[in-house]
Formats: structure tokens, sequence, C-alpha cells
């Protein structure tokens, strides 16, 4: 995922559309929050201590991004590693939380249909989650250019699959609250 934004001019590219896509992400996750709050007032499914930890959680995520798109993997490899385990532990974290906070507001506020499809994303987030900090940490160089055969090829190969399964669990995560918006 990070290989795509270490050279430039992709770099620079790369690292202002993570810099919007957190931006975009807190101000969603602010949003989601609000109507959790406003939903909760008349049906009391979840307590606000538990909305505003979800938010938290998020918005950590989104830091972590901030921190992944300043610091490119070649350049600082410890801070941009950091970063990704940030924004991708956290983002697992929220959207897990938000999918158990969608089973408590249905049926009222949501459908069964769309609390399967967000459990559904954030099960397979969790477990690409997990096998890509695995192999990610069994890679011994931080290189950009690998090629099929090298030393940590394997590892490497694996860690991207997963890494951007999870980031694109996130959007379709983050599209299943279309509905609730309008």
């Amino acid at each position: 995922f990070s290989d795509t934004g270490t050279k430039p001019p992709e770099s620079g590219i790369f690292g202002f559309m993570i810099n919007i896509s957190a931006l975009l992400g807190v101000i969603t996750m602010c949003i989601r929050y609000l109507l959790i709050e406003k939903q909760n007032e008349s049906s009391h499914f979840v307590t606000s201590s538990c909305n505003m930890f979800s938010l938290c959680i998020g918005l950590m995520g989104c830091i972590g991004m901030g921190i992944v798109a300043t610091f490119q993997e070649l350049s600082v490899p410890s801070v941009h590693d950091i970063g990704a385990l940030v924004a991708f532990g956290s983002g697992v974290v929220y959207i897990t939380l938000q999918s158990i906070i969608s089973y408590k507001s249905c049926p009222q506020w949501n459908t069964y249909f769309v609390c399967h499809i967000r459990m559904a994303i954030s099960v397979i987030s969790c477990i690409a989650f997990i096998p890509m900090i695995v192999f990610a940490s069994q890679i011994s160089m931080t290189k950009i250019d690998w090629t099929p055969g090298e030393k940590d090829y394997t590892y490497h190969f694996v860690s991207a699959i997963c890494e951007w399964t999870v980031a694109f669990g996130f959007i379709f995560f983050f599209l299943t609250f279309i509905r609730d918006f309008q």
C-alpha cells in the first residue's frame, strides 16, 4: 500500500490524498457519532461512553493515516510503520465497534441486512489485519521494487494483499453509512 507513495512525484500525491482521506474519515466519524447520539436520545440502545470511545478510536486511526502520509516508508520506516499500525489497528476496532452499535440499533435505526454487511466487512478486515501484521513483521528489509524469488518477497506480497483488503474494507464499510446519513 505504502509502496504507491514512496517515490516523487507519486509520493506527494499519495500523501495529499491520504491526508484528504483522513480528513473525510474524521468528518464521517463525527457525523456518525452525532447521529448515534441523536438516535440514542429516544431509543437508549448504546451508552454515550461507548459511542464516544468508538469515535476516539476512529480518530486515532485518522491520526495514524496522517503519520503514514507524512513519514514515507523509505525515509522514516519505524515512524511510518507505527502510523500504519495505529491506522489499521484503530480502524479495525472502529468498524467492529460500529458494527456492534448497528446491531444494537436494530430494527429501529438499521436493517439487519445492513448490520450483517457491516459485520461481514469487519470480520474480513479483522482476519486480514492479523496476517498483515504477522507477515510484515517477517520482512527483514525496507525496499520498493520487489521481484518474485527475492528474500522476503512472499512475506511482502501476502502482507500487501492483506493491507489492501483491510483498506478496501474501510472504504466499503464507510459506504454503508450512506443510507444512515440521508
